[in-house]
């Protein structure tokens, strides 16, 4: 058990965690267009690279907390550790568009402590773009603190996923609330609402490993979540989330997020 685990990583901890992602993030953009990929069971791709992050980052990770906190991750153990704080990994998030050349994928890591996440690091290797939150602390990106959400930006556009777009097949003589963007990339879907280049975002299967990252900046920037299923924060140690879902509205106002809401319930059903 990690006698520290009900505080912050310390700054050492924090400069070896930024170098692990420096150094996972340049292997990928080394790989970015050169490399295949092949199905996994569930249908998503996975490449050589996805697994060497994985890897590197699990191993790191472990090296940094001395093996005091456990790690879970896309490519690894989907089982929540027994240790008071454990770690939430998605070495390689939009793995499609990584692989189709498309230059938007992101790195997510996150700490929870006590079933929620304390600290998250969201890194896109394609823009050099590095998003921090720390809980009750707010949000820095490229090591910029982040006051408010989305810099003032008025967007009139809501992110979706490939899979929550069905909702338009559902009710096709309604008009939707916003303009769709489909980013294909859960966690920068998410974190989009909090950057200001959508004002809502609409989540139909993503995984822990998707969220965890993007849940702790949506709430340190004052966004709102609406958990339409399942809510993470009353997850056990020890469960197996490989097949556990966690669909979502993510919003930067309460009123918006009502517009979302019956759209939300329409996915549901």
């Amino acid at each position: 058990m990690n006698k520290n685990s009900d505080i912050e990583l310390n700054q050492k901890q924090f400069d070896e965690l930024h170098n692990l992602v420096n150094e996972v993030a340049e292997r990928q953009l080394k790989d970015f267009g050169k490399i295949n990929s092949e199905l996994k069971p569930d249908g998503s791709l996975i490449t050589n690279c996805d697994r060497w992050s994985d890897q590197h980052l699990v191993t790191g990770i472990s090296k940094i907390t001395h093996n005091h906190e456990g790690v879970l991750s896309e490519e690894g153990s989907k089982i929540i550790p027994s240790t008071d704080a454990y770690w939430v990994v998605d070495p390689l998030d939009g793995t499609t568009n990584f692989t189709a050349g498309i230059p938007f994928w992101a790195i997510s890591i996150a700490r929870f402590v006590g079933g929620e996440p304390e600290t998250a690091i969201l890194d896109i290797p394609p823009l050099k773009k590095r998003i921090i939150a720390i809980k009750n602390k707010g949000v820095w990106i490229n090591n910029k603190k982040r006051n408010e959400m989305g810099m003032n930006f008025k967007s009139d556009c809501v992110s979706v996923c490939s899979r929550s777009i069905s909702v338009l097949q559902k009710q096709p003589n309604q008009q939707f609330p916003g303009k769709i963007r489909l980013l294909g990339v859960s966690s920068l879907n998410m974190t989009s609402v909090a950057t200001g280049q959508t004002f809502a975002a609409l989540e139909s299967t993503p995984k822990i490993w998707d969220i965890a990252a993007a849940w702790l900046i949506l709430l340190e920037i004052g966004c709102y979540i609406s958990w339409l299923d399942i809510d993470p924060c009353n997850l056990k140690r020890g469960e197996d989330l490989s097949s556990v879902n966690f669909p979502l509205i993510a919003a930067n106002s309460k009123h918006n997020l009502e517009r979302l809401i019956p759209w939300g319930e329409i996915l549901m059903n």
